[in-house]
């Protein structure tokens, strides 16, 4: 037997050849024979290539020419590379204690590896670090063996290691507890290995810079981030991704409960067109109010003294928050509450005896408020009725008087802000474009990046200036209203002022319903018909009776409130309605609001529009009618090139715009679904009109996993089908000959998977529906949540609404452009970046800016232009809409009665959406 057999995968894989017939010509493993192992071969991939060939985003076909020219500046610096022949070393860093535990706690790494630094600097040839403060680290050239072991000895760590039952040593003065303190506090022994693991060649940044990607550029980009999060460490920031957040009150905005907008900035390189740049921008991250707990307590309970405090709560809120005790001023991490308040929890205290020391030491039970006023001499003003920290283990406390802990400084808040916090945030963080040039022009000269000693040695340079680059302004679109008006919107605006609506609908068989909002409802309906009427929007009265919530059922959970409301409606209404107006109590975020929608549109098919009057003017009545007009199946206003149909491309053969995006729970929700919307276009040759289909899938789980969900051999019941066959309904019995997909919410690392596992299942939907059919595809991402800002030189104004920018500060190699559709009023507009990952279609640079362009002036919702394309907009909208369905949804029930399986096919189960009616699914419900 060739003894090469085994590792070109075609030898039987045993070396015991006698128990087997001679093999058949693709040999076959019999049951009895234990096979080689699978990393030794290189074939099992083979098939899975051939079966998917994998999709790349598209090259750049050109540059657009259309708009007006205008001089722009941007948050990009310019980044030379002298030295590109050098070589980064990656090392993998292993920490442990002496006894041989793994370091677990995060935040020690960094004092670990700065001391092996400063105690073995000559066996690491004097070599500069960059630790991503984990477990790896990165030199330029390498370390004098591949393997290397040290062992350092730290001081003051901060260590979760207490001395037990024994007194509290939040605050010691005297010199006796300092010394029986010292031992588990002052000092640690760690090892250290680190192992070589790759070599990654700084040439990979210039190769990338002219389109070539390597598999080694992310990694090399990733070297200087790192470099540049560890400068930022040493200088005391907080570190968020690629964020630094200083210790600087001046940087916090308090947004109220005990939480603090801290202003800090994004650093990070970027290979464009142009070269190297490093993007600076302002960040914001949530910490806790930094001081004494009670204080932090107070405010975010909203409470007006300690005493009022609950506890429970405070405790969950607390648990592993990092304080100071004072008067010692030692750190410690919290782990809990004392069971008892101040007064009565006891501890036994060991009293040393005569001069033997502890020989003679005895025991004596005391309460921890007797320890520290009496034996510590501390004046406690009101901690004795409270509850003690507790800073020890749960099983071997250690008590601290909570007046004698204040919070550190720079603690993240992870939980979901309330809408207060986040409209009190957006209010304090805006910035002018002006001043926001400003503060970022004083980052760069605080950050001192020129002397990042492994930057200099990489020859890297930044330089202070922003990047010139030239944006050109399309011309808004014409937009089309009723009785034949057209007008051409400026600066991203028009109105509905001595207008009517382009396509009315008519509003009949209506109701009012009152969940005790206070208004002047009968006026309020009044005027409600006499706008209608003036926007052409044919309007009957309502239904005599208005349906005002029953006084007992006000403190009623907000189901049984919804349910009992029905009751009536059915009773007293000679048939369903088909439109209900709905008053409710709460601007945002009303509880009735999820089960209300999901009675309507689920149950019933009744379309709905909630409301919750307090300015009602013109505008404000202009504003519900326009949603009410789109969701009964009208159109306030359109294109001109829509109706008279001229857009390119899209206006010559049948094409279906799809808008897809993914919401997930906030924060900290772990167990709640993600939601998927997908929106589609209908009515071609119509782009402003949309339906929704939207489902729930595995939390956090990006991808759409229900496109295509084959269930038998002639069923699908995925997403995609059910779109595909409105679009052919209510387009003429046509099947789209192109079907552009706007996606939102994926980073650059998810492009391939939305390229190849989403596409791949819109392209099944599409042959399951019918085998010889073969559209064509264009996808573009849509990314929001990026740091590129561009200002106006020497202007105060934001760029003007219809600015794009293809040039210089894009993406050497890939198909990306950047879009201010809007009109900035407020702070500074951001940009939408738009990648192109796809074009079968065969769209020019200009058709296609054009059309994005169009698409933000779509949005029935409003009177202006908006940031992203309309149907991203309209899957937003669905996804958070329908999202309120599951609010008040018992848990346990909805999990085990609908079944869902994960991408993986295992399930933490996914509790199903209930299923529109048929009379509103296809509206814009979303609206």
């Amino acid at each position: 037997m060739d003894p090469n057999e085994h590792e070109n995968g075609n030898g039987n894989g045993n070396g015991n050849e006698d128990l087997m017939p001679p093999p058949p010509p693709p040999p076959i493993v019999p049951a009895d024979v234990e096979p080689v192992k699978v990393d030794l071969l290189d074939l099992p991939p083979e098939p899975v290539k051939k079966k998917l060939p994998t999709r790349l985003p598209i090259a750049r076909k050109g540059l657009g020419s259309k708009g007006t020219k205008l001089p722009l500046l941007t948050n990009h610096f310019k980044v030379t590379v002298a030295n590109s022949d050098g070589h980064f070393f990656q090392y993998s860093v292993a920490l442990s204690y002496e006894d041989g535990r793994p370091v677990e706690g995060k935040g020690v790494g960094r004092k670990v590896i700065d001391k092996v630094q400063e105690t073995y600097g000559s066996e690491l040839n004097g070599k500069d670090f960059a630790y991503d403060g984990e477990k790896t680290l990165f030199t330029i050239g390498s370390l004098a063996r591949n393997k290397l072991e040290f062992t350092v000895v730290l001081e003051d760590v901060i260590s979760n290691r207490n001395n037990g039952n024994c007194s509290p040593d939040g605050a010691s003065t005297n010199d006796s507890d300092k010394k029986r303190m010292r031992r588990p506090y002052h000092s640690k022994t760690f090892k250290v290995e680190i192992s070589f693991a790759a070599k990654i060649p700084l040439q990979a940044i210039v190769n990338a810079l002219r389109g070539q990607e390597s598999e080694n550029y992310q990694e090399a980009i990733r070297v200087l981030d790192i470099i540049l999060r560890q400068h930022a460490a040493k200088q005391g920031c907080l570190l968020v991704r690629q964020s630094f957040f200083h210790n600087d009150p001046k940087n916090y905005a308090d947004v109220g409960g005990g939480v603090l907008g801290c202003r800090g900035f994004h650093s990070s390189f970027r290979t464009t067109q142009s070269g190297l740049s490093l993007n600076i921008d302002v960040s914001t991250t949530m910490i806790i109010q930094p001081g004494p707990v009670v204080d932090f307590l107070i405010a975010n309970q909203n409470v007006r003294d300690p005493f009022s405090l609950d506890w429970a709560k405070a405790k969950r809120t607390l648990k592993n928050l990092r304080i100071k005790a004072s008067p010692s001023n030692q750190e410690y991490k919290i782990t809990g509450l004392s069971e008892l308040p101040c007064k009565e929890q006891t501890f036994t205290m060991k009293k040393k005896g005569g001069n033997n020391g502890e020989e003679d030491a005895t025991e004596e039970e005391i309460t921890v408020y007797e320890y520290f006023v009496n034996y510590r001499k501390i004046d406690l003003r009101y901690s004795a009725d409270l509850p003690c920290i507790n800073v020890g283990k749960p099983k071997r406390p250690t008590y601290v008087p909570v007046e004698l802990c204040s919070l550190v400084s720079l603690q993240r808040y992870t939980k979901a802000l309330t809408t207060l916090q986040r409209s009190s945030l957006v209010e304090k963080s805006r910035q002018k474009p002006l001043e926001r040039m400003n503060v970022l022009n004083q980052a760069l000269k605080t950050s001192n990046y020129g002397n990042e000693p492994m930057l200099k040695n990489c020859g890297i340079t930044i330089a202070s200036g922003f990047t010139q680059v030239e944006g050109r302004v399309l011309q808004a679109p014409r937009l089309k209203f009723g009785n034949g008006e057209d007008f051409n919107p400026r600066n991203g605006r028009w109105n509905l002022n001595n207008k009517k609506v382009v396509r009315p609908a008519k509003i009949e068989h209506w109701a009012v319903v009152n969940f005790s909002a206070r208004c002047d409802v009968r006026g309020l309906v009044r005027d409600l018909i006499k706008c209608a009427r003036l926007k052409g929007i044919p309007i009957d009265e309502p239904y005599e009776e208005i349906f005002e919530e029953n006084g007992q059922f006000r403190r009623a959970p907000p189901l049984v409130r919804v349910e009992k409301m029905f009751e009536r409606i059915q009773k007293e209404l000679p048939g369903a309605p088909s439109f209900l107006l709905c008053l409710l109590p709460e601007r945002k975020n009303s509880d009735l609001y999820g089960p209300w929608k999901k009675k309507n549109l689920a149950e019933y098919g009744i379309v709905t529009q909630c409301i919750s009057p307090t300015r009602v003017n013109d505008q404000y009545l202009t504003n519900v009618l326009m949603k009410i007009n789109a969701k009964l199946g009208g159109l306030n206003s359109v294109l001109g090139v829509e109706m008279n149909p001229s857009i390119p491309i899209v206006s010559k053969v049948p094409t279906i715009i799809l808008g897809m995006d993914v919401s997930h729970g906030s924060p900290g929700q772990s167990d709640i679904p993600s939601i998927a919307a997908v929106v589609s276009s209908r009515e071609w040759p119509l782009i402003s009109k949309y339906r929704a289909c939207v489902r729930t899938q595995s939390p956090k789980v990006e991808m759409i996993d229900n496109l295509f969900k084959q269930v038998s051999e002639k069923e699908d019941e995925g997403i995609i089908r059910e779109l595909l066959i409105d679009f052919y309904s209510s387009s003429g019995k046509r099947k789209p000959d192109n079907i552009i997909i706007f996606r939102d919410g994926v980073s650059e690392s998810q492009f391939n998977q939305v390229l190849n596992i989403e596409l791949n299942q819109i392209i099944e939907a599409c042959k399951f529906l019918d085998e010889t059919w073969n559209p064509k595809f264009l996808v573009i991402v849509a990314q929001k949540n990026h740091h590129t800002k561009f200002f106006q030189p020497g202007s105060p104004d934001n760029v003007p609404p219809g600015t794009v920018i293809d040039n210089k500060i894009c993406h050497p190699r890939n198909n990306d452009f950047y879009m201010c559709a809007h009109a900035g009023m407020i702070g500074t507009s951001r940009p939408t970046h738009y990648h192109v990952l796809l074009d079968d279609i065969g769209f020019s640079p200009d058709e296609l800016q054009e059309l994005v362009h169009s698409l933000s002036y779509v949005y029935q919702r409003s009177t202006t232009a908006i940031s992203v394309v309309a149907p991203i907009c309209y899957a937003h909208l669905a996804a958070t809409q329908i999202g309120q369905f599951m609010k008040f949804e018992d848990k346990s029930d909805t999990s085990s009665s609908h079944g869902g399986l994960t991408a993986a096919g295992v399930a933490p189960v996914v509790p199903q959406l209930p299923k529109l009616q048929d009379s509103v699914s296809s509206s814009m419900f979303f609206c």
